[in-house]
């Protein structure tokens, strides 16, 4: 009678499989097949949506929802296509996924697809990776949402919403844009609608989840936020009730259905979200800063020890300075290509790197006239101008936003300030290298996130320019009014309705019936609305960033889960790491910057599939401690269950 010999079996659940869920499970497989374990291996993404596209990327969405990435810039694969079957670790891009399906052949790589359309790319890898796993793996989707967390006899326990209970080894979260209670602010303003009628309040979420279907044609509603989220509301009123944006002799019109309301839009800049720069960059570049590099982030807490006694930073001080050196170089580099030639640029490039007169180095190259780029002043225009009237500020908004729209048609190389603020984008690995794990000090922590990245998204992270356009085109035809800057939001209860002011435009006052929120929620995990974060909270499972001023005492709660730094364990209440549970992305946003983002890039693996690749690591490097049971004494033979 043969050997039988029962050799451990490893169960990991991903909690939350959209394309962080995603890039571990590639991850994971990749290494798998590259070293087979010894046992299997069950792998379990809960996720209540699509494997792959989770609720973000879902595939049913309107089609007038669209990426900010260009198709060329996005692989959810962390290698190009090797010639055999698509599979963990090998696959099209998006743009070449595209090229293989003549019904998208009309998005190209340059081009900023469909939300809907992402979310069909990354089920198609879902279901690839899950077909082509290694011998002995199983991939299964649970398709509910996991709602508790527990421990049992040194393992954790994921209970899902349908009651499928999974025992698992190790437990990863990558559960994505949250979901929040509201605020003291917003249960006023639920209340004033809920006690009128004829009101409502729509709070803010992903815009294809916005009730926005009972929005009747000619309605008045206000809008608070002018980012990413105001332009796929806009498209849902314009686009979405049979309108039709059309380009008339080079400048894009509305043609309208009859069915839109009147869009009443404010926020605290004032200003529509700047249009990104046309791409004109191939899929691999990668860009290496000459100013706020790694060495130079090094060097900064090394001098911060030595004069404060902490190596954390002042992100105003220690920072800042360099990434305005970074976008000004790439800035006036650019100018130099455009009046000169490519040749010139290099030359002056180098030259500029080293310089200790850069202002008697523009002024021999002719460039003393040209200023450097303002990022605040980019951002927040209109300052503390005041206006005499809507149409007055309309008049100055429309010449702003046709500018911009004018430079980001030259593209993100041969326009200067365009190529310049995409630099922003270019280098974020380094700035994460001085934000994350409480690298700031408390105070400068919050500055960051208060001040800077809502300054740095305006200018860098924006829409196409056809977005833009767009909306200049309801400005015009009288469907879209920008309230203003500092946009006030008040329940009137004597005009029973809600009312959007700008103290900073004369007769700008105008009564809403609807009011939506276009600003995705901020994690607050305090605030938080997912039953299973909220009691992996309260159990002590997890716990909340703080970070502390060890000189001062100073604290800044962050609002993230904290977590190690790589592979990402979770710490929970009592500061000690868990070694069998991971969070990754959206979750430990300001514990980490700029997590939610849902792509890698063509060509060398990027951070995003990096950060995976430590997870997937760390879960197979400590694989459960079973001893093999022998079932019989006959030697030599042996059958692995």
């Amino acid at each position: 009678m043969a050997d039988v010999v029962l050799r451990p079996e490893l169960h990991v659940a991903i909690v939350g499989a959209g394309p962080r869920g995603l890039s571990v499970l590639e991850r994971l497989l990749v290494q798998l097949s590259e070293s087979p374990a010894s046992g299997p291996v069950r792998i379990h993404l809960f996720e209540p949506g699509e494997a792959g596209a989770g609720r973000i990327w879902r595939t049913t969405q309107a089609p007038w929802f669209l990426m900010n990435t260009a198709a060329g810039e996005v692989s959810v694969f962390s290698n190009s296509a090797d010639g055999g079957p698509t599979r963990a670790g090998y696959g099209p891009s998006f743009a070449e996924w595209l090229r293989e399906h003549p019904r998208w052949s009309g998005i190209g790589p340059n081009d900023y697809g469909p939300r809907a359309v992402y979310g069909e790319y990354l089920r198609h890898a879902f279901e690839a990776m899950a077909a082509n796993a290694p011998l002995g793996v199983t991939v299964r989707h649970v398709a509910e949402r996991a709602v508790r967390l527990t421990r049992q006899n040194g393992r954790t326990v994921v209970t899902g919403s349908g009651g499928t209970v999974v025992t698992a080894d190790k437990v990863v979260l990558t559960t994505g844009h949250p979901r929040v209670t509201p605020d003291d602010a917003e249960k006023a303003l639920l209340t004033f609608a809920r006690q009128r009628v004829g009101l409502a309040y729509v709070r803010g979420d992903s815009a294809a989840d916005l009730p926005l279907s009972a929005i009747g044609p000619g309605e008045q509603v206000g809008v608070v936020g002018l980012g990413l989220t105001f332009f796929d509301v806009m498209a849902e009123l314009t686009e979405g009730r049979g309108g039709r944006f059309v380009e008339r002799d080079g400048r894009t019109e509305y043609v309208p259905s009859g069915a839109e309301p009147h869009l009443v839009a404010g926020s605290r800049s004032g200003l529509v979200m700047l249009a990104r720069g046309r791409n004109q960059k191939s899929p691999t570049y990668r860009y290496r800063p000459v100013f706020v590099t790694e060495e130079a982030i090094v060097e900064a807490r090394r001098r911060a020890q030595r004069t404060t006694g902490s190596a954390q930073l002042d992100f105003a001080r220690d920072v800042l300075p360099l990434l305005k050196l970074e976008v000004e170089h790439v800035y006036y580099t650019a100018h130099v290509r455009r009046r000169l030639s490519e040749e010139a640029a290099q030359r002056f490039a180098a030259i500029h790197a080293k310089s200790t007169d850069r202002r008697g180095l523009l002024e021999a190259w002719g460039l003393a006239d040209v200023p450097p780029p303002d990022l605040e002043r980019l951002a927040r225009p209109f300052g503390d101008r005041e206006f005499d009237s809507p149409r007055a500020f309309h008049g100055t908004l429309l010449d702003l936003l046709e500018q911009d729209i004018a430079e980001a048609r030259q593209g993100n190389v041969d326009n200067p300030l365009k190529a310049s603020l995409d630099i922003l984008r270019d280098t974020r690995a380094v700035v994460r290298q001085a934000v994350d794990f409480a690298g700031l000090r408390p105070e400068s922590h919050r500055m960051f996130l208060s001040w800077f990245n809502p300054i740095n998204t305006m200018v860098s992270a924006g829409p196409p320019a056809v977005r833009v356009a767009q909306a200049c085109a309801l400005i015009r035809a009288g469907l879209l009014t920008v309230v203003g800057p500092a946009t006030e939001v008040v329940a009137d209860h004597a005009a029973g309705a809600f009312v959007l002011h700008s103290p900073f435009v004369r007769g700008s006052r105008r009564e809403v019936t609807t009011l939506v929120d276009a600003r995705i929620p901020r994690p607050q995990l305090a605030a938080t609305a997912d039953p299973l974060i909220s009691q992996a909270l309260a159990d002590g499972l997890i716990t909340e960033l703080v970070n502390v001023d060890s000189a001062t005492g100073q604290r800044f709660p962050a609002g993230s889960i904290a977590v190690t730094r790589k592979p990402f364990h979770v710490v929970d209440a009592l500061g000690n790491p868990d070694p069998d549970l991971y969070a990754l992305g959206v979750p430990t946003e300001n514990t980490r910057w700029f997590t939610q983002i849902g792509n890698g890039r063509p060509g060398p693996m990027t951070g995003f599939h990096h950060d995976a690749d430590a997870i997937a690591a760390d879960v197979l490097r400590h694989r459960p401690a079973v001893a093999p049971v022998v079932l019989s004494a006959r030697p030599r033979a042996a059958v692995a269950i």
